[in-house]
């Protein structure tokens, strides 16, 4: 029975799925490079530890919400790491969107070293990650999957296993790339209606019931209109995901049309310094909405 979980990244997603877990039953340990941004959680009854080694030592389960692949590999094999240190038997559960060959290496190694081996990335977005009603895209091991439902139930609503290792981040694949369509295909609406000299919030309003309306335009829409570029989902962070997109087409012999024109975009909003911004700041690559 799991009752004790490990989570490592406790950032814009990861924060709230602690506090849902918490609030589920668990006993959470946290790990996090900077203890003051995790102070709320600490004071709401996570226990923080300085080391992964620590965090890790003696759960039932591990959770890792980290940013990018190369901070996958750290947390499981760099000189302070989950392999290492966590008991044997444990389950680990990687949510961070990473690369589904990666994914597949983690199941390898660590089914060696008696580890249970899950790749769980998730959508939704921080309104679903506070709200606890995130999807879950699970690969790995079936009865691994069963075991970890009361976890995955206290997060998520939407859960879903996907098949063998690495189809997690598979599925997650294909998530964002609809959202990359969805995304631009928003903000090329409002820019032509802008450019039109429409009144964009009535615009909105309109479109937003029918059958052009999506989770992209109602989450994203209101934060445009408003000039709201605060990060729910990193610039920096979607073009990572197109990228490996991008990357697992390549590898298929797959040919994708829309996902290189958004990529670019984002890329090129973030050389102009807006990686930091909310994904909904590719608006700026169409219009100026100051004016």
């Amino acid at each position: 029975m799991i009752q004790t979980i490990a989570f490592i990244g406790v950032g814009i997603m990861g924060k709230p799925m602690v506090r849902n877990l918490m609030k589920a039953g668990f006993s959470l340990h946290i790990f996090a490079r900077h203890k003051e941004k995790v102070e709320d959680v600490i004071a709401e009854g996570a226990a923080f530890y300085h080391s992964i080694k620590e965090c890790v030592q003696g759960c039932d389960a591990v959770i890792t919400m980290v940013g990018f692949p190369k901070d996958v590999e750290e947390v499981y094999y760099g000189k302070d790491n989950i392999f290492d240190s966590a008991k044997k038997g444990a389950y680990l559960i990687d949510c961070t969107t990473s690369s589904p060959s990666l994914a597949v290496r983690l199941h390898e190694d660590g089914s060696e070293k008696g580890f249970h081996v899950l790749d769980v990335p998730v959508t939704g977005g921080e309104s679903g990650a506070i709200k606890g009603i995130l999807s879950m895209l699970v690969g790995g091991d079936k009865e691994d999957y069963e075991a970890c439902m009361p976890i995955f139930q206290a997060v998520g609503t939407n859960i879903n296993y996907q098949g063998q290792a690495g189809n997690g981040q598979h599925a997650k694949m294909a998530n964002q790339i609809l959202v990359a369509g969805a995304l631009s295909g928003v903000c090329e609406a409002l820019a032509y209606g802008k450019a039109r000299g429409m009144d964009l919030q009535v615009l909105f309003d309109s479109l937003s019931t029918g059958a052009g309306g999506s989770a992209q335009l109602s989450a994203l829409g209101p934060k445009i209109l408003a000039g709201n570029y605060q990060p729910g989902f990193f610039i920096k962070h979607i073009i990572k995901d197109l990228k490996l997109a991008s990357q697992e087409a390549d590898t298929l012999g797959l040919k994708l049309d829309m996902v290189p024109e958004v990529l670019a975009d984002f890329e090129d909003l973030a050389a102009k310094g807006h990686e930091n911004e909310g994904s909904q700041a590719l608006i700026k690559h169409y219009i100026d909405m100051e004016k």
